[in-house]
């Protein structure tokens, strides 16, 4: 594609005055020409016929609107953690591709690599888990100076729809790290789907809180968890598929398929308004080989979390190393009264002996049949991903 200023000059001029000094993640580069890094202050439209390059953060404040349009391509330099996209509180992101024309943010490094950037974080007002009579408020786990959460359950932070996300997860440190995709506290006035997550160096998706619903999410070669659940998620899944190849085989200490908390690290077991969320139709296929488990669990529900997994499907690869099919126990608390799973499994290549454990109580249920076929990946076609 062609490189020139982001609109005719009119735009330009808006955009060098959009963005301000006071860039609390210290990057301080305004959006100049198809650059893009700095504060956001007022509304943007980029056009699907610029190549961008993102140089550095871009922070979409509170009351602007960052438009992409279908097609758009943005490439993001590999700087690590210092490169990502963040909507605050009260800013939307209009990313609204279609099957022919998706938006894709990827890496601009000769030979990509998982890591090379940040990633996606939208911060919204809805609620989160916390101590009774305390505010529903917390800390952006990459940068403490931006916070999310509130009261508004149909709160929104705009849309992403038919979006490829890859190259993600920069590690700050063992505390810290990006995601492909991270949603803080977003509301159900958010929609959110076809989304292609792949090559993300730790987890594919993580929900902090909130109350999204979130369809068709592909989920391609991340090294921790696929789909990552805390701090008081309530929302619904439909249709996630999440797959590592043979030929990765990078992995964090614990990578799952499907991690779920019901409050930030369970250190907060008597919080309110923990995790309670549905997920209607995902697969998990791990063919990535290995002396030790590439997949700790399949399904780690924990720390007060209650999930409803129906039509759930899992599959192993040849060598593969089986850890635990669904652990539903942890140190810090097991899975919370009423937990429900409906699963199948491919009994190949040792998963038929992954172990199944229920809570203490055996207070969860867990119906295994042979009938359940998991997510539709007809429905993402558009990827050009061959399955």
């Amino acid at each position: 594609m062609k490189s020139k200023f982001l609109s005719i000059l009119a735009v330009a001029a808006l955009v060098l005055a959009s963005c301000s000094s006071d860039d609390d993640s210290g990057s301080t580069n305004p959006p100049v020409d198809s650059n893009l890094s700095g504060n956001l202050t007022q509304d943007l439209t980029l056009d699907a016929s610029v190549d961008y390059k993102l140089t550095g953060a871009l922070i979409v404040k509170d009351g602007v609107t960052l438009t992409i349009p279908a097609g758009t391509t943005i490439n993001a330099v590999a700087g690590g953690t210092d490169v990502y996209l963040l909507v605050e509180r009260g800013g939307k992101i209009i990313a609204d591709g279609d099957a022919q024309n998706p938006i894709r943010f990827t890496s601009d490094a000769a030979t990509p690599a998982a890591g090379d950037w940040g990633g996606i974080i939208l911060n919204g007002k809805a609620p989160l888990s916390r101590q009774d009579g305390t505010n529903s408020e917390a800390a952006t786990e990459i940068n403490n100076a931006y916070l999310f959460g509130g009261d508004n359950v149909a709160d929104n932070s705009g849309i992403l729809d038919y979006v490829i996300i890859e190259y993600t997860g920069a590690r700050i440190d063992d505390e810290s790290e990006h995601n492909g995709l991270t949603l803080n506290g977003v509301g159900n006035g958010t929609q959110i789907s076809n989304i292609y997550l792949t090559y993300g160096d730790d987890d594919a998706i993580e929900f902090f809180g909130g109350t999204v619903n979130v369809n068709n999410i592909l989920v391609v070669n991340c090294t921790d968890d696929m789909f990552d659940f805390t701090q008081g998620y309530k929302g619904t899944i439909t249709n996630a598929y999440g797959i590592r190849e043979a030929s990765y085989t990078a992995v964090t200490v614990d990578p799952r398929g499907v991690e779920a908390d019901g409050n930030l690290d369970g250190n907060s077991p008597t919080d309110i308004n923990q995790s309670d969320f549905v997920i209607n139709g995902i697969t998990i296929i791990n063919n990535a080989p290995g002396a030790e488990a590439t997949m700790q669990d399949v399904f780690k529900i924990r720390r007060g979390a209650k999930a409803t997994i129906l039509n759930g499907y899992a599959k192993f690869g040849a060598g593969v190393t089986a850890g635990d099919f669904i652990d539903l126990t942890d140190s810090k608390g097991p899975a919370a009264d009423g937990t429900a799973l409906t699963v199948t499994r491919d009994a190949a290549n040792g998963l038929g002996e992954a172990t199944v454990k229920n809570t203490p109580t055996d207070s969860a249920t867990i119906t295994e049949n042979a009938t359940q076929t998991g997510a539709n990946s007809s429905v993402f076609t558009w990827t050009g991903y061959s399955f």
